[in-house]
């Protein structure tokens, strides 16, 4: 019955596991909604200020921002690139973080053989845990953002990226992080930040003639457009920590589906182990009690 006590024992302890999976999924799945619903409430707002700040850069030609050029200031271009690695605070969401992780290792690892150093900066605490193990330039980090993040947040890490491009200490700047597609896919990308690529400033044709724009600056137009830019890319890094959390509670809730699923499948292989095993054992106490009846 020893035999029988263990798979017992075994059996309570994974219907246990499976009691807390399950409850995991089911907060996993609620935050999962709200999660996507923060998502894509930030994007009407990075749409609009992308579209304000195209129109000021068509408007003044002869103007170039500092996060458009290449290297920030040219008279201090140094060869460095800075990335800002997006990750969660907790694991329990399958294989999200080593996805986007084992990415940032591939990209740094390309960078650092053309002979460019790194900065990094870290939002989430899985991230920050790997950047330091791996040894690289930590500058700023954020971590223990919440189930919602805030821009507050998340300013000032980012601003220290924004001034090492601006005084020509960065090369580039590159976000990484995991864009949700849908619940069962979640896709690590990283993309380029700074200098501002073309393609996130370029404007459909409808955009370009739905209104006529005219501009009064105050206090001029450069100082505005810095401005603006800067705010558009600050609206970029927020949705990508937006992506990435909705990405974390669609992980977790599938990999918590998962183990409770493996959970029940465990526990019927241990009832098919323990049930002749049972029934062996009494029938060894009947034998017994009948030998015995028959010896007297």
């Amino acid at each position: 019955m020893a035999v029988g006590k263990e798979i017992r024992g075994k059996i309570k302890s994974v219907e246990n596991t499976r009691k807390i999976t399950k409850a995991m999924e089911m907060v996993a799945a609620s935050k999962m909604r709200k999660a996507q619903e923060r998502m894509r409430a930030a994007r009407p707002y990075a749409d609009k200020i992308r579209n304000i700040t195209a129109n000021l850069a068509q408007a003044n030609p002869e103007y170039k921002s500092p996060y458009q050029r290449s290297g920030g200031d040219p008279a201090k271009a140094s060869k460095a690139v800075g990335f800002i690695v997006v990750s969660t605070d907790k694991g329990l969401c399958g294989g999200l973080n080593t996805n986007i992780l084992r990415a940032v290792t591939h990209k740094m690892q390309e960078v650092q053989s053309a002979g460019c150093a790194i900065q990094a900066v870290a939002i989430g605490n899985k991230g920050f845990g790997f950047l330091n193990r791996i040894g690289a330039d930590v500058v700023s980090h954020a971590i223990h953002l919440g189930d919602a993040p805030q821009l507050d947040k998340l300013i000032g890490p980012v601003k220290v990226m924004l001034d090492a491009f601006v005084e020509g200490k960065l090369d580039a700047v590159h976000v990484c992080y995991t864009k949700f597609i849908n619940t069962m896919k979640q896709e690590p990308l990283i993309e380029q930040l700074l200098p501002l690529p073309a393609s996130r400033l370029a404007q459909s044709e409808a955009e370009k003639s739905q209104y006529g724009w005219d501009y009064i600056y105050e206090p001029d137009a450069p100082t505005v457009i810095d401005d603006l830019m800067s705010r558009y890319i600050e609206a970029l890094v927020f949705q990508s920590v937006a992506e990435n959390m909705a990405s974390e509670q669609s992980a977790r809730m599938v990999a918590m589906k998962s183990a409770t699923d493996n959970a029940g499948n465990l526990i019927a292989e241990l009832k098919l182990i323990y049930n002749p095993t049972r029934q062996a054992a009494i029938t060894k106490e009947v034998s017994e009690i009948v030998g015995g009846a028959a010896a007297v």
